[in-house]
């Protein structure tokens, strides 16, 4: 019995070491490192134990060919993290538009969230954005 325990540890252990290298990956940007792995499957809707998915962290630190890779392996959106904040604001909040830009042709919405993406580009005067979400 405690062998099956400590094998189906390993495969946790294996499980969140890929994961944290996946996160790592969407929040560097290395597309090179997250193309390979969600060619090979890996989930593009994983989330973190905050509710961040890859999406969230490749457009909260600016990453726009991250982000397209990821929508295009299937990510969606407007999945919001545990606090209820979009990519669409994460990107809004921190001022990249190449990012907002790669997220609304994907259909992001701006009114999704909270606080939603425009009144996230509002609050901190993102007046390239707004004129994105207008």
């Amino acid at each position: 019995m405690t062998h099956n325990a400590d094998v189906h540890a390993g495969h946790d252990d294996d499980a969140l070491a890929l994961a944290h290298t996946l996160f790592q990956a969407a929040r560097e940007g290395n597309t090179a490192l997250l193309g390979a792995y969600l060619d090979a499957g890996a989930p593009a809707t994983l989330t973190n134990s905050a509710g961040d998915s890859l999406l969230m962290l490749a457009a909260y630190h600016g990453h726009a060919e991250a982000v397209q890779l990821i929508l295009k392996h299937g990510a969606e959106a407007d999945t919001a993290n545990d606090r209820g904040q979009t990519p669409l604001a994460g990107a809004a909040f921190k001022g990249y538009t190449d990012v907002a830009r790669v997220l609304l042709d994907a259909g992001a919405d701006p009114e999704a969230g909270s606080p939603s993406a425009r009144a996230a580009a509002q609050m901190f005067a993102r007046q390239e954005i707004l004129d994105l979400l207008a």
